[in-house]
């Protein structure tokens, strides 16, 4: 889409590419295993751009909903993270803006935006995944601290985490929702243990937490007790927005026609000129350019000082639809290089096929999970017919 931008936003757009170019010329790329995320956080915050969402008040830059629209685009088309900080800077900083108290903000959120501390999210547990509700971690208030017990699982960077905030089980309510509490975990207390879950692609990003009686000072309560689902629903909105991944289909879209015009295809010309491919393709496309003006409107809608709403669950279900569907077609334009790079097929991965074939391959296996993580695709639907089509 060629979005209308005022030269006010040209220029935006100029100094972020200006940025990214200083901080990674050409011949030094962005790593995040080196020093990427240091030189990264660094210059952003040279130019007080480390917190893009965040309020004005909080340390955000205040930009227009057209300069989010630009700083996504850009950063994703240039290969860079569109912030530093993780879980902490895009899901539990707005918790704290709405929710915290004025002293758990200047406690927490200082170390968020200078990127010294990590966090990770406790909510899906064995048997309480989609229907979140019914989790059973308990914390039990003894005095000025709760004991917390239980075992979440699938928590993403939990082996690299300080703090966890997590959803724990307070009381047994006839409604399950109002029995739940939010907590702020320290991953270094005492009982804390982690374990790794290795997922499809090989990777470590997953892990089981167990919870042995461990201690949380109440004041690392986000809210009152029992209003922990409250928070959590704030929470998740800010997380399905951000899960729409339009910046990243509108990249892979490029790239795959890159790759789809050096392929051959099996009628005898390039696969970019194969009517299936391509049929395939432009239907991928029409539906990423829909979802990508209804990202615009709720961006403009939550500048103007509303909330993602059921709109949240829309952007997540479709953008999470549209993602695996681009990681499907950059497997078939990989065709037989796609294979080596599948953890369980020639055992070692082959250095041979084109460059992207290996991290295409393994940013499709890693998107299988996209359309459970964050609430399934179900759930999503069930919160659409009833939040929208009052069902």
């Amino acid at each position: 889409m060629d979005l209308d931008l005022s030269p006010e936003d040209i220029a935006f757009r100029e100094a972020v590419r200006a940025l990214i170019a200083a901080t990674f010329p050409e011949g030094s790329p962005y790593d995040p295993k080196g020093d990427g995320d240091v030189r990264w956080h660094a210059a952003l915050a040279s130019r007080g751009w480390v917190a893009p969402k965040w309020p004005v008040q909080f340390g955000g830059p205040g930009w227009s909903p057209a300069q989010h629209f630009v700083w996504e685009r850009e950063t994703t088309r240039l290969g860079v993270p569109s912030h530093i900080g993780g879980m902490g800077m895009g899901m539990l900083a707005p918790i704290l803006f709405a929710y915290g108290s004025e002293a758990q903000q200047r406690r927490f959120l200082p170390d968020i935006l200078a990127n010294t501390v990590r966090w990770c999210q406790g909510y899906s547990e064995p048997g309480a995944g989609s229907d979140l509700a019914s989790l059973r971690t308990r914390a039990v208030l003894q005095g000025d601290h709760y004991v917390v017990d239980g075992e979440k699982v699938w928590t993403s960077g939990a082996h690299t985490a300080d703090w966890m905030f997590c959803l724990t089980r307070t009381s047994d309510e006839p409604k399950r929702q109002d029995g739940i509490t939010f907590l702020l975990v320290n991953m270094r207390a005492p009982g804390v243990q982690v374990s790794p879950i290795v997922s499809i692609d090989g990777r470590h990003m997953f892990n089981r937490v167990t919870f042995d009686g461990v201690r949380v000072p109440a004041e690392n309560r986000i809210g009152r007790e029992g209003e922990g689902w409250t928070v959590a629903k704030g929470l998740l909105t800010h997380e399905r927005t951000g899960q729409a991944f339009v910046s990243l289909s509108l990249d892979l879209l490029r790239r795959i026609r890159l790759a789809a015009g050096e392929i051959p295809g099996s009628s005898g010309g390039l696969l970019i000129e194969d009517p299936g491919f391509a049929a395939r393709l432009g239907l991928a496309e029409v539906e990423l350019r829909a979802l990508e003006i209804t990202e615009l409107r709720t961006l403009a809608e939550v500048e103007a000082g509303g909330a993602p709403g059921a709109q949240s669950s829309m952007l997540k279900l479709k953008g999470t639809d549209i993602v695996q569907r681009m990681t499907e077609l950059f497997v078939e334009c990989a065709g037989p290089y796609a294979a080596p790079w599948f953890p369980d097929v020639l055992g070692q991965p082959q250095t041979i096929g084109p460059d992207w074939a290996r991290p295409e391959v393994i940013r499709y296996l890693e998107g299988r999970a996209a359309s459970i993580a964050g609430g399934s695709d179900e759930v999503q639907r069930n919160i659409i017919a009833k939040h929208v089509l009052r069902l």
